[in-house]
């Protein structure tokens, strides 16, 4: 569990990066500390720990989605989109946004990417895909951000 308390905070914003609410994300790191401490037995290699207990995260996060069945959705008090209008540009559409239209791996891999800044190789081992599979649904879901984002900047 001192572990576990190491990596807390990060294991947070990873959650909430996902479920976009409080108290969701304390559920995922409660389901989290559950899991971590059931299959701490399964752990091969201590060395790998904290890709290891990111991926439970990750895996917390995306069971509370689904079992919610709810789209994501950012908390009014997080997020003003008050501060997209006032601006002069012609912003209509936010990073948010983007990404909902985006399928769960491919949000999952653009997250992890640019967000928390893992490498290819780390996203691959925490969401158990190959690593040129990793590469190639990023590749795909920065093009698709950007058909999307030319597409609403026409309307």
């Amino acid at each position: 569990m001192t572990l576990f308390h190491s990596y807390e905070k990060n294991l947070y914003r990873i959650a909430n990066t996902y479920v976009k609410n409080s108290s969701d994300t304390n559920d995922v790191i409660q389901e989290t500390a559950y899991r971590t401490y059931e299959k701490l037995p399964e752990l091969r290699n201590p060395k790998y720990f904290k890709t290891w207990i990111t991926k439970i995260t990750i895996n917390c996060a995306l069971d509370t989605i689904r079992k919610n069945k709810k789209m994501i959705v950012m908390e009014p008090e997080k997020v003003s989109n008050k501060a997209y209008y006032d601006l002069d540009i012609p912003l209509k559409i936010t990073v948010e946004q983007l990404l909902n239209r985006l399928n769960e791996k491919e949000r999952s891999i653009i997250m992890l990417r640019f967000f928390y800044s893992l490498s290819f190789k780390e996203i691959s081992e925490q969401l158990d895909i190959p690593y040129g599979t990793t590469k190639s649904l990023s590749y795909r879901a920065l093009k698709k951000l950007k058909s999307f984002a030319i597409k609403q900047e026409l309307q």
